[in-house]
């Protein structure tokens, strides 16, 4: 199964929720999302491995597609069909790492890295940041300009991050992008069945 390419992925921070996570994930697994990407990198890979378990499950009961991040070890245990990488990361995934996924994303600071993705045989890339925001605290956004030239430089789908509000959402849809990535205000809004809803008004 690949995941459908449009609308709203969302990245987690358990470290921003203002609730318990899994309640927090369970809400936005009922809310729409085209998919959940599991980035929490400040944990062992064993911590890791037992937030997965609970977030699938909780992805599995919604029908949402739960995306493991970095982890390749814990989402082959688990046979999880989707990964989501950093580029040095994924530049040294194995043959054999490749085909035990049937989705595989990346996240690309350039149009070289994401022409490269591709090659290397991603499914989507994830661009960014486009937006000011408090994730990025102090880094100039690469704004519209940057991810319609990433848009440009491949084929396959590209969702546009950093700061993306439903305000903005047309903007990276004009320049190319697939749908969005949204991290922050998904851990912290209060309604996110409501925040999801206002993406496609």
């Amino acid at each position: 199964m690949i995941i459908c390419m449009s609308k709203v992925i969302c990245v987690t921070n358990r470290n921003l929720c203002l609730e318990d996570f899994l309640e927090r994930i369970e809400k936005i697994a009922s809310a729409g999302v085209e998919a959940i990407v599991l980035r929490e990198k400040d944990l062992s890979e064993k911590e890791y491995e037992i937030l997965a378990g609970q977030v699938l499950d909780i992805c599995k009961k919604h029908q949402v597609q739960c995306i493991l991040h970095s982890y390749v070890r814990v989402a082959k245990k688990m046979e999880t069909n989707a990964i989501h990488l950093p580029m040095h990361r994924l530049r040294e995934l194995s043959v054999e790492d490749f085909q035990s996924f049937e989705v595989i994303g990346a996240s690309c600071h350039s149009v070289e890295e994401a022409i490269e993705a591709e090659q290397l045989g991603c499914n989507y890339i994830v661009a960014g940041h486009i937006f000011e925001t408090d994730c990025k605290k102090g880094l100039e956004p690469r704004g519209k300009r940057f991810l319609r030239n990433i848009c440009d430089s491949v084929e396959i789908p590209v969702f546009g991050i950093g700061g993306i509000s439903p305000d903005k959402y047309e903007t990276i849809q004009t320049a190319g992008a697939a749908g969005a990535c949204v991290m922050s205000s998904l851990m912290t809004c209060e309604n996110p069945k409501d925040y999801i809803k206002q993406f496609g008004e």
